[in-house]
């Protein structure tokens, strides 16, 4: 038996459309958004934004990608010098062994991936949120970019998970793949994280100018379980 109930699958449904239509008028404008992006920048950007801000990321972009154009010219990199091209967003050391590693894989294989979550599991570097994105990205599966942002969404409007762990809570994880199990699963994902990083902040969340104020869990806490009564605090 699945974890999700049939109420919050429709409430998360609900949330979806909600989503895509704040989306199309407040998303934010990043170049691996962009329809030239390449499946390669789509992917080796989601290890450069992991525990990195998207601002940081996008002003490193242009350069990063224009000395490393493709898997073959990363895998050919030497770790020390990749380290140095990757100061400017932090974790350098770790982000280079793992984009090495996985531009290694991707160069001997013309850069295609395992469209199987079994057989990715087996690639080096890859854990399970570049799985997602591989899987998103260049095969067009609907999966989920499961961060500590799109886990505070949905906990937030919904219930808390159980497990400290988000990557191994089922409830977490199940939500997370019916959000965007639709025919636009690339738009939800991106749509979450902007709404996550814009309005349901970590610190200070902007509820009142929320789409989803009156149906958010979090937001009729803080209203003293009372729909629709002034928020406290």
């Amino acid at each position: 038996m699945g974890e999700l109930t049939r109420s919050e699958k429709a409430r998360i449904s609900r949330l979806r459309t909600t989503l895509l239509n704040w989306f199309a008028n407040n998303g934010r404008d990043f170049p691996w958004r962009s329809s030239d992006a390449s499946d390669y920048e789509k992917i080796c950007v989601e290890v450069l934004l992991q525990r990195t801000r998207a601002e940081t990321v996008a002003n490193f972009y242009g350069a990063f990608f224009d000395k490393y154009p493709g898997w073959e010219d990363l895998a050919e990199a030497p770790i020390q010098e990749l380290e140095d091209a990757m100061k400017p967003i932090g974790l350098w050391r770790r982000r280079a062994v793992s984009v090495n590693a996985l531009a290694n894989y991707a160069a001997e294989r013309d850069g295609q991936f395992p469209s199987k979550r079994c057989h990715l599991a087996k690639v080096p570097a890859v854990g399970q949120y570049v799985a997602n994105a591989i899987l998103l990205f260049q095969h067009g599966v609907p999966s989920p970019l499961v961060d500590v942002n799109m886990a505070r969404v949905l906990e937030r409007f919904l219930r808390p998970r159980k497990l400290a762990d988000i990557r191994h809570d089922p409830w977490l994880q199940e939500a997370a793949h019916w959000l965007v199990n639709c025919s636009d699963p690339v738009s939800v994902n991106w749509a979450m994280l902007d709404f996550a990083a814009t309005v349901c902040r970590a610190k200070s969340p902007h509820c009142l100018s929320c789409a989803v104020l009156s149906r958010c869990n979090f937001a009729i806490n803080l209203r003293g379980g009372k729909v629709g009564a002034p928020l406290r605090g």
